[in-house]
């Protein structure tokens, strides 16, 4: 079994760390505050962006960089996925892990028409917040050791209902022409990741989301069945909009991955259900939980 080290152990770290510790690997977690971190986890208290902090890091055979912004603006995500990164390899460079497996996502690719992208497809992000990621890809691939970058989609998950709660308010869609849209339950990030560990070795990167990127009023409208609410009004693009891309998952099929949520209808069920019994469990009502 193996020392593994999570920087930036927030949900989808802590989801992955505790797949590993289940398999019998030593789980190192580091963020700046560790309280609530689970008992199987040793805490690892520093700040990515303090060097000084990083002194001392345990020594590990890999390193998972699940760091996410702090916020929504240029600076927060430079801090995340740029100098955040450099400092920890550089801290990690002379004990140099086997490999290191560094959080990415698909605002790398600028494509806005429908495309199908894969790995080999150009980059080209259009908001500073895919600037900021690929710039960190770039760090990655200069770094000291063996890496792979996993570019993964929008993300949802247990407290991540932001979709839900868009269809339970009425939210329109794009109709004509369709937006196209890219997901990956939370579950299948962490797994996808533990997933990655096995193979001898990994390829330089992968995207991450599920068997269906589906358009955007396709998804929501399948939730207003689900939860028994309207249909959203559908709504024309606006000339010159984005129609987004459609992210390709066949390097990660062909690896061997397994979704645990192939498509957002698996996903969404779970996620609904478990929302629900949590509502039931603490006397509140779905609508309640969820939103109105």
């Amino acid at each position: 079994m193996s020392n593994i080290l999570i920087a930036g152990c927030g949900d989808v770290g802590t989801a992955l760390g505790l797949e590993l510790a289940a398999d019998g690997h030593a789980v190192f977690a580091l963020r700046r505050k560790v309280s609530g971190l689970p008992g199987v986890f040793t805490p690892v208290a520093a700040d990515l962006t303090a060097p000084a902090t990083l002194r001392g890091l345990p020594r590990v055979d890999y390193l998972y960089y699940t760091a996410a912004a702090d916020g929504r603006d240029d600076a927060a995500y430079e801090r995340a996925y740029v100098t955040g990164l450099r400092n920890i390899l550089q801290a990690l460079s002379v004990q140099k892990p086997r490999h290191v497996f560094y959080v990415s996502s698909t605002s790398v690719y600028g494509q806005r028409s429908g495309e199908w992208v894969d790995e080999d497809s150009e980059t080209g992000p259009s908001g500073f917040n895919g600037a900021r990621v690929l710039e960190g890809e770039r760090v990655l691939a200069g770094g000291p050791c063996a890496a792979t970058a996993v570019r993964f989609g929008g993300i949802y998950g247990p407290g991540r209902t932001r979709l839900i709660d868009q269809v339970r308010a009425g939210a329109s869609c794009v109709g004509e022409p369709p937006v196209f849209t890219n997901r990956i339950h939370r579950d299948d990030c962490a797994g996808m990741l533990r997933h990655l560990l096995t193979l001898n070795p990994p390829a330089d990167r992968y995207i991450g989301v599920d068997c269906d990127p589906a358009a955007q009023c396709a998804v929501m409208e399948w939730l207003a069945w689900r939860l028994g609410a309207p249909a959203p009004r559908r709504e024309r693009l606006d000339a010159g909009s984005s129609r987004g891309k459609r992210c390709s998952n066949a390097r990660l099929l062909a690896s061997g991955y397994a979704f645990r949520y192939p498509t957002f209808r698996e996903g969404y069920s779970s996620l609904i259900g478990e929302t629900a019994a949590q509502a039931r469990s603490s006397g509140k009502t779905d609508t309640d939980r969820i939103g109105t």
